[in-house]
């Protein structure tokens, strides 16, 4: 099962299913993230899921190849996935050769991100910046 990159909902499946899998990854954080609710099916760092013949394989993508909490994102994924009753053998495996992008992230995290408005919304972009700043502006007055 290849991870779909939208927030489209995922049929209820039988145990032992791929959806099942990314079900339960969705209790799972990128620790960057976790404060702000973000799991790491939302961030887009599921890259496939396969379940057959008593074997759960799950590939993830990390944000940055130098990301210090990897090894921990890993261990809390093979952990979920092995508490599922017919996950049988757990393979959790870090693709080198796909780079993670934006796109991946679901419209609920990339809300959750957002901290700025969207750059079209703001007219006059040193105005908005002092306004937000709460100092004069850099010819003196309030703007």
């Amino acid at each position: 099962m290849n991870v779909p990159r939208d927030d489209s909902p995922v049929p209820p499946a039988a145990p032992g299913s791929a959806a099942v899998v990314l079900d339960a990854l969705r209790s799972v954080y990128d620790p960057c993230c976790r404060e702000r609710g973000i799991s790491i099916v939302d961030m887009g760092l599921v890259r496939s899921i396969e379940v057959e013949e008593g074997r759960s394989r799950v590939e993830l993508l990390l944000t940055s190849g130098w990301c210090p909490f990897a090894s921990r994102m890993l261990s809390e994924a093979r952990q979920v996935v092995e508490a599922l009753p017919a996950a049988g053998e757990v393979s959790i495996e870090v693709v080198w050769s796909e780079p993670w992008t934006m796109d991946r992230v679901s419209a609920e995290a990339r809300s959750k991100l957002r901290f700025l408005p969207d750059p079209g919304q703001v007219t006059d972009r040193d105005s908005y910046v002092q306004g937000h700043l709460g100092r004069p502006g850099p010819h003196g007055g309030d703007g």
